[in-house]
Parts: C-alpha cells; structure tokens; sequence
C-alpha cells in the first residue's frame, strides 16, 4: 500500500485568503509553511495500476500537478486519478470534483447522506451530467476491494460508457449518472480500484524531527520527482476500504429536519489482507467511539484529526464563539484531547487537518516537542508513506 499526503490543512488553507492571524502571515513571510486542503491519494505499487484521492478540495488540481505520478500519459489525456473517495461532505473536502470536469469519467464512493447531499443540495450530478460521467458508489461499513473500474478512458465524454455495462445510443450504464443527476438504479456495492503493495510495516520511526516537516522517517520518502518508481512492485495485492461512523455533523448547505446519520462523516479503513497492512485516516473526528478506537488499536498507519491543539483555541483565537469540541473536531491535548489516545497505540501516529490558528504551523512551535515526546508527529505536504 502506498500513501500519498496530497495537503494537511483545515478549510481554508494555509494561508487563508481573508485571514491575517499568525499562522497564515507566517506562511505568506516562509511559503514552506504554505498547506493545502487535506487530502490523500492512495494507489498500488504494480505498473498500470491508478490512484484514488481521500476528498476533493479546491487545491485539487494544484495538488496533482504537484506529484508527478498523478501526471497524465502516456496518452494524451490519460490519468491515473481513477476516482474520489470522500469522507464527508463539507465544501472543504468536494469542491474539488467539479474541477475534474475534464476527464472522460471517474467514480465517486462517498455514505448515502453525502451522496445525497452532494446530488440534491448542490445539485452536482446535474452540473456536471454535460461534461464528464460520473459513477455513484457506496461506502459502508462493510470492507469493499478497491477493484478495477475500467480501463482508462473508458467513459464517453458527454454520452456514456465504452466498457461493460454500456447501453444502445451512447446511454450511460449502472452506478453511472444519468443526465437529470438521478441515481436510480445506481450500482451501490460495487468496488473501484485494485491496489498493490510493497514491503514495510508502516510503524513509527524513532528519533525522527518533531513534525517530521523535512527530514522523512523510515517509512517514508520525499522523492515525489521519481514518479514512485522505486516504491512499485509488480502483481496486484487489492485493497480494500470500509467506513467508520464518526460524526452526524453535517455541512450547512445541508442543514435540515432529517434524523442525524451518523456516516455524515466518517474514517476510512484501508486493508490490505494479503499483507495485514492497515491504515485509519480520519480529517475530522468529533467523538471518540468504540469503532473508532479499535480500528486506530490494530492500524499500522493513523492520520488523525488535528484541526485543533486545544479545546478554546477557536474562541481564543477569535474565529469563533464555540470551542473545538462543539465545531465537530477532538482537541490534540486537553481532557477531550487525542494525542494522549494516539500515543499508546502500536502504530505511527500523524495529525492532518490543521487550522490556520493551530500552532502546529510553525514548525519551531514547542508544541511540537510535546507532540514528539509522545511519538507523535505532524504530516508533512507530499509526503509519501509506504506499508
């Protein structure tokens, strides 16, 4: 299995446009400090194989261009990007679909709530039905492969499907979008993409930096320019993803008299059975369930919320009337805080999502001593994890 870090930072960036707090003016004064929205691409070490991105946010296609091995070819407009797994549907995390616009087709696995939210609050499926097909998969609590959609290019721009499942007159098959952005009869269970992987346990390294902002650890290389050749391995070991609930929290474009739904938002568990490899990626936590806290216990990889170092960080910083813990995401320290959880588990440990007011930004802040001396580190922009 092999990870890509494509962005570390909460809605907004860092720097925010609109923002002047110490976090995003020290980013515009050492542009290394500089983070995009969170998100992870996930792929194979076999040749052909493709790549699926953990939540689509407006950096998206900044964020590919800045990783060679998501660069297109060796066709004209082939990609290796097959599709978009989502674990919420906040602005932050889905904006970015539309900006794959371009493309034949790709899927889309995302709960029911988030599909739906996306398809009959933003109307998305009818924005984007006359430039590029998408597919509408399901993700469940019940672990699915990430098996093969197709070969590239396989989708129609603006007519339907050239692989199985296409109809008569160019009309797009199941799981497809129809042209009025209904899922009728949309394919529900079906899986995306297999996946490979190469050799290491995906641990935490000892004695790395705190923050491990430059220096790579052992289980992972900052050599994006290679095109990750040095990490493939040939033969397809598959994939599999599942969803942990985390959170009825629902974005508020979607606000509305319907009962709260807990995969509103939701972890990712990445499992690779033919090697036990395992990893919890998890942007936005805002209670600590049994769920969650078994799957962190026998993950090899956890990338956790860190929007947030304490609890009254947003009131103190004046962003906000609420505290952490009532915008929907755990604190890292404090009596609700998770960097006390994450520091007696096996795995590696690294926090993602940070907020332009979190410390963390800096990478000279003490805090990230504290963080170190728990075993506990900060993801770094485009690292590269490999399990």
């Amino acid at each position: 299995m092999l990870l890509q870090v494509l962005g570390t930072a909460a809605g907004g960036g860092v720097p925010q446009w609109n923002c002047a707090c110490p976090g995003c003016a020290g980013a515009r004064v050492h542009p290394r400090r500089r983070r995009r929205h969170a998100s992870l691409a996930v792929r194979s070490g076999g040749p052909g194989t493709r790549w699926h991105i953990v939540n689509a946010g407006p950096d998206i296609t900044d964020q590919i261009e800045s990783v060679p091995a998501l660069l297109p070819g060796p066709g004209s407009r082939e990609t290796p990007v097959a599709g978009v797994i989502l674990t919420d549907a906040e602005l932050d995390h889905t904006l970015g679909i539309a900006r794959l616009r371009e493309t034949e087709g790709f899927t889309v696995r995302a709960t029911t709530p988030v599909r739906d939210a996306l398809l009959d609050r933003l109307r998305l499926g009818d924005v984007l039905s006359p430039y590029t097909a998408i597919e509408w998969r399901e993700l469940s609590e019940k672990p699915e492969a990430l098996s093969a959609a197709g070969p590239v290019g396989r989708w129609r721009q603006g007519g339907g499907s050239e692989g199985p499942g296409a109809r008569e007159g160019g009309e797009r098959g199941p799981g497809a979008l129809s042209a009025a952005g209904s899922t009728e009869g949309c394919e529900r269970t079906g899986t995306l993409e297999a996946l490979s992987a190469a050799g290491d346990d995906g641990r935490r390294g000892q004695g790395e930096r705190p923050g491990a902002l430059s220096a790579p650890g052992p289980t992972e290389r900052r050599d994006p320019d290679d095109r990750l050749n040095a990490l493939s391995t040939p033969g397809s070991i598959e994939v599999s993803v599942s969803a942990i609930p985390v959170s009825a929290k629902r974005p508020r474009y979607a606000a509305g008299p319907e009962p709260d739904d807990p995969t509103w938002s939701v972890a990712l568990r990445l499992d690779e059975p033919t090697t036990g490899a395992s990893v919890v990626y998890a942007p936005a936590v805002a209670t600590w369930s049994d769920a969650l806290d078994a799957a962190v216990r026998s993950a090899d990889v956890v990338i956790l919320d860190g929007t947030f170092w304490d609890d009254d960080e947003p009131v103190r910083s004046e962003i906000s009337t609420r505290t952490a813990t009532a915008m929907g995401h755990l604190p890292i320290v404090g009596p609700h805080g998770t960097s006390h959880r994450l520091a007696a588990l096996p795995g590696r440990c690294l926090y993602t999502h940070l907020n332009n007011t979190n410390p963390l930004n800096d990478p000279a802040a003490a805090q990230h001593a504290r963080l170190a001396e728990r075993g506990l580190e900060v993801a770094a922009e485009r690292m590269v994890i490999e399990l």
